[in-house]
């Protein structure tokens, strides 16, 4: 489903778009990780076949989520914003997993991505690990030709793009502010920390 301006980004630039803004939710709401309470919220937007996506979710993601999401002080969301149909399928089948093991989910599309997103036939072996994780054969096809999940993709997406600027992925709001790029844990921490309260 992606766009052609969308890219897979390793860079790292920071801008700003309102909170009040990136709060609105898609039209089956969003499945955040950390406490509704914390201080920062962090808005991902990624793609399931982004090299780029899964290098931060491999290298920083873990450190993230000890050091801030599970002390209550980031809540983090991540948003679909696939480049392509097989991106699409696997962000589907992350939200037909249910809001409980979405982020399971998500991480073992992104620690298996070589093995699915770049081969001659994604859907067969997306279909595999669907099964692995659970699915039937026909609630695998039942969930792909899902209109609603689909429509709740594609509005996530268009909102990204066309109200928060989203061109690239991963792209990052932290509290507002626009971070593109898969930064290193050190370097995305340090924009993170000017947003926490000081102790």
């Amino acid at each position: 489903m992606g766009s052609s301006s969308t890219t897979d980004s390793a860079g790292g630039t920071a801008s700003a778009s309102p909170s009040t803004a990136l709060s609105v939710e898609g039209p089956m709401g969003d499945y955040a990780l950390g406490s509704p309470d914390a201080p920062v919220t962090i808005y991902e937007y990624a793609s399931l076949t982004c090299n780029h996506c899964a290098a931060f979710h491999l290298q920083a993601f873990p450190q993230l989520m000890e050091k801030y999401v599970e002390t209550g002080q980031v809540r983090y969301v991540i948003r679909a914003f696939p480049f392509d149909p097989a991106a699409t399928a696997a962000v589907m089948l992350a939200r037909c997993s249910g809001e409980d093991r979405y982020y399971k989910f998500l991480d073992v599309l992104f620690e298996q991505q070589p093995q699915w997103a770049f081969t001659g036939n994604p859907g067969e072996n997306l279909e595999a690990i669907a099964k692995l994780g659970g699915f039937s054969g026909e609630a695998y096809e039942a969930c792909i030709q899902n209109a609603d999940i689909f429509d709740h993709v594609r509005d996530v997406q268009t909102r990204g793009q066309e109200i928060h600027g989203v061109r690239s992925t991963p792209t990052f709001f932290i509290n507002g502010e626009k971070v593109e790029g898969a930064l290193p844990f050190e370097a995305f921490e340090e924009v993170l920390l000017s947003h926490l309260p000081e102790s």
